[in-house]
């Protein structure tokens, strides 16, 4: 027996907090992968697995809040939580390499196809793990082009956000970087979600009904949630990954940035080049150098 499916059970209550999701941990990971491309002097491995953590968790919950407004009629929804949880380290490791790809070879067109690629896999693996988690009295069955459609949406959503990680390095650009990111991200979902049918067994219509899928998916989406929260806090109170680099310190073209090394400034209309020289390494070097004199 075809069941009834209906994947807004609470209108748009669940899109929209699912795309609010996406967003946030789309924001969060570029910001965090910009600080470490941007800031030579940082962790670099470690900012690049937060963003990757941030991305992975940001994805997971966005299919997850969607899956509350998921229902089929006649048969209650429940979820395995080990294969649940898979799906998470799924989507954090696939991203992790992605962006440690990006983050180490740069915005190169192959590191860019290989990066996203991969992370684009591990989105949809995702997804379609977090699908098999599920448990209900029928089976779920798929259109294949259907499918296939959102694995491409999913690489090319990856790609795009990946690019953007390390081209893109203004704080605004990169917000709205993260909004279409969780657009995409999103379409991938419910792109996904079209090609799913259930097919119940004989006697799912006269089961009763059980817990919400709400009330079964809110205790899992905790952890992840207060974890973006917390990545929240340290974006805001790390003013570098804000406001980024400010110009006057990012090394010129040529030369590469060395800790505890001012930057030279340039000189001003009608200033000798000398002048703008006032390093102390470079007054040191003055006073060091043998004047002719002194022999």
């Amino acid at each position: 027996m075809q069941g009834t499916v209906d994947g807004f059970s609470y209108g748009l209550v669940t899109p929209v907090a699912a795309y609010f999701m996406a967003c946030l941990g789309g924001a969060l990971g570029l910001r965090c992968t910009i600080r470490s491309v941007q800031n030579r002097r940082s962790f670099k491995p470690g900012w690049l697995a937060l963003g990757a953590t941030a991305i992975g968790s940001g994805i997971w919950t966005m299919h997850f809040v969607a899956m509350m407004g998921f229902t089929v009629a006649g048969a209650p929804i429940g979820y395995d939580r080990p294969t649940t949880f898979a799906s998470l380290a799924v989507a954090i490791v696939m991203v992790g390499i992605g962006i440690f790809i990006v983050g180490y070879r740069g915005a190169s067109p192959m590191a860019l196809v290989t990066g996203g690629t991969i992370t684009g896999l591990g989105v949809a693996s995702m997804h379609y793990l977090g699908m098999a988690g599920m448990r209900l009295q029928g089976r779920l069955e798929y259109d294949t082009p259907t499918v296939a459609l959102s694995v491409v949406i999913a690489v090319v959503a990856a790609t795009s956000a990946l690019w953007a990680a390390v081209s893109i390095h203004g704080f605004m650009a990169s917000l709205g970087a993260s909004l279409v990111m969780g657009v995409a991200v999103s379409g991938m979902h419910y792109t996904g979600m079209a090609a799913v049918s259930v097919h119940l067994h004989g006697a799912a219509g006269s089961a009763g009904r059980g817990s919400s899928p709400a009330a079964l998916l809110a205790p899992m989406l905790t952890g992840p949630v207060v974890f973006l929260l917390l990545a929240g806090v340290v974006v805001m109170f790390d003013p570098l990954l804000v406001m980024g680099e400010p110009n006057w310190r990012l090394p010129e073209a040529g030369q590469a940035a060395r800790p505890g090394v001012p930057a030279q400034r340039k000189p001003s209309h009608g200033q000798p080049a000398w002048a703008a020289d006032r390093s102390p390494r470079r007054a040191a070097q003055r006073q060091e150098a043998p004047r002719a004199t002194d022999w």
